[in-house]
């Protein structure tokens, strides 16, 4: 006489998906796209510039009849900045001479104002450059605009 067979219960089958790999590969090329890539380059950042304060407006405004002495005109130098070079009044100067030309900017009685045109050309650190030197001179205002070619 034969034996009956005995039947082994049968285990389903489990398909699982472990995660854990997919989740550190997935922060690894998080990792590497943000160490890698760069959103914006500096040199196309724009820079805006606020409304002038209240007290400047008033300040080039005809004097008021309580005030008889007259308030000097005011001086503005219009700069354009270029990649590494300064325009003023038609000539290129470099960066070498920038101490010179804000020194050369109004006096301690009237200090001129500065409005600075910046180009597409130019670099973040040029403007940089140009109002740090400037921030030593003696200057009343400095605005800075954007300059279209």
């Amino acid at each position: 006489m034969s034996q009956p067979k005995i039947k082994l219960p049968v285990r389903p089958r489990n398909y699982r998906f472990a995660m854990t790999p997919l989740a550190d590969a997935m922060f690894q090329l998080l990792i590497f796209f943000m160490l890698t890539s760069s959103l914006t380059p500096y040199s196309l950042l724009t820079v805006q510039t606020a409304a002038p304060p209240p007290e400047q407006v008033t300040a080039t405004s005809a004097p008021t009849p309580n005030d008889q002495t007259p308030t000097p005109p005011l001086e503005v130098a219009l700069w354009t900045l270029e990649a590494e070079k300064i325009i003023v009044g038609g000539q290129e100067f470099s960066f070498d001479s920038l101490d010179a030309l804000a020194e050369a900017l109004g006096s301690d009685v009237a200090p001129a104002d500065v409005t600075i045109l910046v180009r597409d050309t130019a670099r973040v650190q040029d403007v940089t450059t140009v109002l740090a030197r400037l921030s030593t001179a003696n200057v009343g205002a400095v605005r800075v605009a954007r300059g279209a070619l």
